[in-house]
């Protein structure tokens, strides 16, 4: 009996000397300071997925070029829209939202898919979530030549105003680690969270503004839909949405989507931090 409580308490990391805010801040640090390894692991993610593939990562621009494409002529009739207008809109909106989407699906096994790693080389949690980070930041970067190629098609009144684009992305990509963390610390103890977190994903996708477009239902004349069309408002990723398409496609500015995502990645990082500081030692006994 005294052998087993020993072993128990061998197995279990020291409550007092793992949960700390120095420790859990450190964590962070120090998975920055190995950007070399985890932005070589990430890149290494993308060529071992299409190896031996002929033209390799491009597959990633072809796949969204063709899914806009059709979804565009498919949705531009559905609500009787320009195809110069809706196709961009969709393209922009689908770029976004893969991110969005795969940074929570694949944030939800982030752990459980570096069990190897995580069991026989010790290092920091967040190298992890930095290296997932990257790997969709890379796939976003392929998915822009559509973007681009778009808006030589269909030319678009965008100035100094798509700069704005960058610094929003960025804080996409802020947020996107904090969403890891959480998503992926939880789903490393309960098994049942990646099926439940795709399944909500895939019901965001048609609630967001991403196939239909918001301002179109704001603008309609019949006052019950236009009054209903606020409600999307409710809805989080449309604001991290609005914060990045706007000035990608040459649209005002409005500046309360940046104060809704400003408290978004205030709260979700308090979080993310008392999530790491509690639970980053168990981690490696979880998976």
């Amino acid at each position: 009996m005294q052998a087993t409580s020993t072993l128990e308490r061998s197995e279990a990391p020291p409550e007092t000397s793992s949960r700390s805010w120095r420790k859990a801040f450190k964590d962070i640090s120090d998975g920055f300071q190995q950007r070399q390894l985890w932005a070589h692991l990430g890149w290494q993610d993308i060529k071992q997925r299409y190896r031996r593939s002929v033209i390799g990562p491009l597959w990633i621009t072809i796949s969204m070029a063709v899914t806009v494409t059709a979804l565009g002529l498919l949705y531009s009739q559905l609500f009787n829209q320009e195809l110069s207008v809706h196709l961009p809109y969709l393209a922009v909106g689908f770029i976004i939202w893969g991110f969005i989407g795969n940074s929570i699906n694949d944030g939800a096994e982030v752990f459980i898919s570096n069990e190897g790693l995580i069991k026989q080389l010790p290092s920091p949690v967040s190298i992890h979530v930095l290296r997932l980070l990257w790997r969709q930041v890379l796939f976003f970067a392929h998915n822009l030549v559509v973007y681009f190629v778009l808006i030589a098609i269909f030319p678009k009144p965008v100035g100094l105003g798509v700069l704005l684009a960058i610094p929003a992305f960025a804080v996409l990509a802020i947020n996107g680690g904090w969403v890891m963390i959480v998503v992926g610390i939880i789903s490393t103890r309960f098994r049942d969270i990646p099926p439940v977190t795709q399944s909500i994903v895939q019901l965001m996708f048609f609630m967001t503004p991403i196939v239909w477009n918001y301002d179109q239902f704001r603008a309609s004349s019949n006052p019950a839909i236009a009054e209903r069309a606020k409600l999307a408002e409710i809805n989080p990723f449309m604001h991290f949405l609005e914060i990045i398409r706007r000035p990608m496609l040459g649209d005002p500015i409005v500046w309360r989507h940046w104060i809704v995502v400003g408290v978004i990645t205030v709260v979700g990082w308090a979080a993310a931090l008392l999530i790491l500081r509690n639970f980053r030692a168990r981690v490696s006994y979880w998976v």
